[in-house]
């Protein structure tokens, strides 16, 4: 009877350890006022309530890429979510006082979430959609992973101990899915990949079904082709991870 006890005992320890683990989150809603001549912003992303390093990381790295989405280049110094819309209405209204004929409404939708967890490692994603004029929008999504333990964002590499194998088997993957022969050109079925070298999206992250690597539109595609999206399992990725990012597969 004391073995059972301490057998339950143990197994309630390590799922409060796991819940403890988990960071708090809430929604945060911006928008910009309504007016006549305001673009449209509409914001929602995570924000980690946690008084830890790591969820004032979290926090400054979802606000940097706000800041980036929205100022332009050609105004002053922003550093707040706030000062980068107002960068953006004000960008607009010039640009619609010069252009008056043509300065449709510009928009700007980002929503993001956490899409994994685990006791080392956090993965959000940023869903972005742009309109400032032409012909089409443009969206894309932003991975942003980090390490819990140390409180800091990651670099893609940093989160393989074998990153050229890994490279290897992506390449083997893309191949299989998007029907590109194994001794042709990568591009020989109309991609673009630079240098006519297979290399790893700009942004991948961890998902429950395992890591995902999102080329956004016009980074090996057409903007026509949207989006390419690539999963690979973590029975297969787990190999090519740093231990304390492997994910245990049920």
């Amino acid at each position: 009877m004391k073995r059972s006890l301490s057998f339950i005992f143990l197994i309630l320890l390590a799922l409060g350890c796991e819940t403890e683990s988990k960071l708090t989150f809430e929604k945060l809603q911006l928008e910009n006022e309504k007016c006549d001549d305001c673009p449209n912003i509409k914001i929602e992303v995570p924000q980690a309530l946690d008084e830890t390093r790591i969820a004032r990381t979290i926090n400054n790295s979802i606000s940097e890429e706000l800041i980036y989405t929205l100022k332009f280049e050609d105004t002053a110094d922003v550093n707040t979510v706030q000062g980068a819309m107002k960068s953006f209405t004000q960008s607009y209204q010039e640009f619609q006082q010069k252009f008056d004929d043509e300065a449709i409404g510009w928009e700007a939708e980002i929503n993001g979430e956490v899409i994994f967890e685990s006791a080392a490692l956090a993965s959000l994603v940023l869903n972005t959609y742009t309109f400032t004029g032409g012909a089409h929008g443009y969206g894309s999504a932003t991975f942003l992973n980090f390490d819990k333990l140390k409180g800091i964002e990651l670099e893609n590499h940093e989160m393989f101990s074998d990153l050229e194998g890994f490279i290897a088997l992506a390449e083997d993957r893309f191949r299989n899915e998007h029907d590109v022969p194994k001794k042709a050109n990568i591009n020989a079925t109309g991609f673009m990949f630079s240098g006519d070298t297979f290399h790893l999206a700009e942004n991948l992250g961890f998902t429950d079904e395992g890591i995902q690597l999102i080329y956004n539109q016009y980074e090996v595609a057409s903007y026509a082709d949207g989006p390419i999206e690539l999963i690979i399992p973590f029975e297969q990725a787990n190999q090519f991870l740093k231990e304390k990012y492997s994910v245990k597969i049920n």
